[in-house]
C-alpha cells in the first residue's frame, strides 16, 4: 500500500481508489488513533464512549461512503453524529463546539464529481499533523488479518444531528465586527444589518454551501442572487463554483451585484468577482483582509502567513505596508501550523483557502466571504478598488499529467532546468515545480513581469518535466 494520504486528506476516484473497504478501514484506524486521546494526548471523560462528527459534500459517492464511515466507527465503539451535506469548515467547527474527540468530512473538495476523499478533524477542529496521518496508515497495514471483537464499551451508537447547522451559522454571522452572537441581534446599535446595501452573487458549485452560504449572506444584510445551488449529485463543480468564475462573472453583470463570492465543493474556499465581472483571487482577499486587519490593530506581529505560490505582487503589496510575510508549502494544513507556532491570526492561499484564527481552524470560505464583503461595506469602496491594493504579476501555471511526481527533488536534470529559467528571469520573476499534493500531477509555476515571457519559460520548464520525468 503506497502513502495514503495527500495534502488534504484521503483523495481518489470513487468505488476505484477510494472504496467502501478503504473507507471503513480508514474509519476504524482513526477512532483507534484519535478516539482515546482526542488531540494527540487529551483524554475524555471516562464514562462516555469516543464521539465522532461526520458531514459530506453532496456527491453520489458520498452516500455509499458515509455508510461504510460509519459503519467503520460504530463497530469499534464511536458514536457517530451524522452531519448530512455541510462545509468542511462547519465540520471542524463542530467538532470542538461539540466536543467531539474527532470529525469526519466526506470530500473532494474542488475535484469532479467522480472523485471523492476522506478528511480528519482531531479534536478542536484542527487538521491532523503528519506524523498523526502516518499512524492511522501504520494501524490500517497492522490490522491485516486480525479477527474483530466487539468493543468493551459497547457498539458506537449513530444520531442525525439536524439543527447543528443552525449552530454554524450563528457562528458565521456573529464573526462580523458589528453582529451580535445569536439570531435576532444581527445588527448593530443603530439596527443596521453589516452587508445592508450590498446585493452579491452566491456560487455555490452545487456543493456542500449550497444552503447555508446563501443564508449566512442573507442574514448578514445582503441582498443575495443564488447560482450554482441544485445539486444533483452528479454536478459538482461543473461549470460553476471556485474552478469556474464564467458563470459567476456573468451573473454578477446581469443582477448589476456590487459583487460575487465562489465557492468550491466543501466551501473551504472563496474566490471573488468584482461589479465589473473581474477575478478576485485569494491573494487579493488576503491582501485586503491584512491591509483591515492591521489598521484595526487585529494583525498580531503585523505578519501574515502565505504559502510558495503566492504571487509576488501579493509579497510586494505587504512589504509597502510594513507586513511580513512567512512562507509554507502548498496546503492549508501547513498554513495553520505556521499561525499556531507563530501565534499569528491571519494566513491564507492563492486558491481560496484563508484561515482567520480568531474565527475559524481552517480555511472557511463562507466566512472568508462575509469578512470580504464587510470590509467593502465599512469602507464603501468597491471590491474592485480594494482589490488594487496589490499588483498581481502575470502567473502560469502547467499541470503536467502522465510523469513521475516521486522524482521532481531528485533529478538533477530538472534541478539544472530549474535553475537556468530562474537566472533567465532574474529578480522580477520566480520559478516554481513541485509535486501535486491532490493529483497524480507534477505543478510549473512561472511569474515573471511580462506574461509572453512567463508563458515561454513555463512552456519550456513542462517539456522538460515531461521529457525528465515521463
Amino acid at each position: 500500500m503506497g502513502r495514503l494520504f495527500g495534502t488534504d486528506g484521503v483523495r481518489g476516484l470513487a468505488g476505484h481508489d477510494l472504496t467502501a473497504r478503504l473507507a471503513m478501514d480508514l474509519a476504524e484506524a482513526a477512532a483507534d488513533t484519535l478516539g482515546d486521546a482526542g488531540e494527540f494526548g487529551v483524554a475524555r471523560a471516562a464514562n462516555r464512549r469516543p464521539l465522532a462528527v461526520l458531514g459530506r459534500d453532496p456527491r453520489a459517492s458520498g452516500e455509499f461512503l458515509e455508510a461504510a464511515v460509519v459503519a467503520g466507527l460504530a463497530g469499534v465503539g464511536v458514536d457517530v453524529l451524522r452531519l448530512g451535506v455541510i462545509p468542511t469548515p462547519a465540520v471542524a467547527y463542530l467538532t470542538a463546539e461539540l466536543g467531539a474527540e474527532f470529525g469526519v468530512m466526506l470530500s473532494a473538495s474542488h475535484n469532479p464529481a467522480s472523485d471523492n476523499g476522506i478528511k480528519f478533524f482531531g479534536r478542536g477542529g484542527l487538521k491532523l499533523p503528519d506524523d498523526v496521518e502516518n499512524e492511522i496508515e501504520d494501524r490500517i497495514r497492522r490490522r491485516g488479518s486480525a479477527v474483530a471483537r466487539p468493543p468493551e464499551g459497547g457498539f458506537g451508537r449513530v444520531s442525525d444531528a439536524s439543527a447543528e447547522p443552525e449552530r454554524y451559522l450563528d457562528h458565521l454571522v456573529s464573526s462580523l465586527p458589528s453582529a451580535g452572537a445569536f439570531p435576532g441581534s444581527d445588527a448593530d446599535a443603530s439596527g443596521r444589518l453589516p452587508l445592508a446595501g450590498l446585493r452579491v452573487v452566491v456560487d455555490c458549485a452545487h456543493g456542500a454551501a449550497y444552503e447555508i452560504a446563501p443564508e449566512a449572506f442573507r442574514r448578514a444584510g445582503a441582498d443575495v442572487i443564488t447560482i450554482g445551488a441544485e445539486p444533483d449529485g452528479l454536478n459538482i463543480n461543473q461549470g460553476c463554483g471556485s474552478t469556474s468564475l464564467g458563470a459567476l462573472s456573468a451573473a454578477v453583470i446581469a443582477h448589476s451585484a456590487d459583487a460575487g463570492i465562489a465557492h468550491d465543493g466543501d466551501a473551504d474556499r472563496c474566490l471573488a468577482v468584482d461589479a465589473a465581472g473581474n477575478g478576485v483571487d485569494g491573494d487579493q482577499i488576503l491582501a485586503v483582509l491584512a491591509l483591515g486587519f492591521k489598521e484595526a490593530g487585529r494583525l498580531t506581529g503585523d505578519t501574515v502567513v502565505a504559502t510558495v505560490m503566492s504571487n509576488l505582487g501579493f509579497r510586494l503589496a505587504m512589504r509597502d505596508a510594513g507586513i511580513r510575510v512567512i512562507e509554507t508549502a502548498v496546503g492549508d494544513r501547513y498554513v495553520l501550523e505556521a499561525l499556531r507556532a507563530g501565534h499569528y491570526v491571519l494566513g491564507g492561499e492563492q486558491s481560496g483557502h484563508i484561515i482567520m484564527l480568531d474565527h475559524a481552524t481552517t480555511g472557511d470560505g463562507i466566512l472568508t466571504g462575509l469578512q470580504l464583503l464587510d470590509a467593502v461595506a465599512r469602507r464603501g469602496q468597491p471590491l474592485g478598488e480594494l482589490a488594487k491594493v496589490m499588483t498581481r504579476y502575470p502567473q502560469v501555471l502547467i499541470n503536467v499529467q502522465g510523469v513521475d511526481k516521486s522524482r521532481v527533488g531528485s533529478a538533477p536534470e530538472l534541478a539544472a532546468a530549474v535553475a537556468a529559467a530562474e537566472m533567465e528571469l532574474g529578480s522580477l520573476g520566480r520559478v516554481l515545480v513541485r509535486p501535486s499534493g491532490t493529483e497524480p500531477a507534477v505543478r510549473v509555476m512561472v511569474e515573471a513581469a511580462d506574461e509572453v515571457e512567463a508563458e515561454r519559460v513555463a512552456g519550456r520548464l513542462a517539456e522538460s518535466v515531461r521529457t525528465v520525468l515521463g
